[in-house]
């Protein structure tokens, strides 16, 4: 399997529903470097996974969505406690649907899976991967 990572940064607040999170209950903010794995089983023509450009491009525009916003009044997020876990697979997801609208250019088809990972610090961090569907 081949895989290619790209990186970027969010910069959130939030707070959490639940007395498991102590005082993270309370408005706290965040900041996550975020990178993004790119998988598939061969290389194309020119020897990539995927453009590494676009594939910037692409996280650059997730990262839009929520990069200095309180996490608490996005919408699409309503209700959710906005953990690192969760905020791992919300990225996927938005990400997944970049790749399905051809963000990615002709790479993104042949893509098979995708690894999130959020580090809050450099010794902490929450990942998710998938399949995407794609690829051989």
């Amino acid at each position: 399997m081949f895989a290619l990572t790209v990186r970027d940064h969010l910069m959130i607040a939030h707070s959490f529903t639940g007395e498991v999170f102590g005082p993270a209950q309370k408005l706290h903010g965040a900041t996550y470097i975020v990178d993004v794995e790119f998988q598939c089983a061969e290389l194309d023509a020119d020897g990539l996974v995927v453009d590494i450009g676009l594939a910037s491009q692409a996280l650059s525009k997730v990262m839009e969505t929520y990069n200095y916003k309180n996490l608490d009044e996005v919408p699409s997020l309503s209700g959710m406690n906005t953990t690192t876990e969760q905020m791992a697979k919300v990225v996927f997801d938005d990400m997944a649907a970049r790749i399905a609208a051809g963000d990615l250019g002709p790479g993104g088809p042949r893509l098979s899976g995708m690894k999130v990972s959020l580090h809050e610090s450099h010794i902490a961090w929450a990942s998710y991967e998938g399949a995407l569907g794609n690829g051989a």
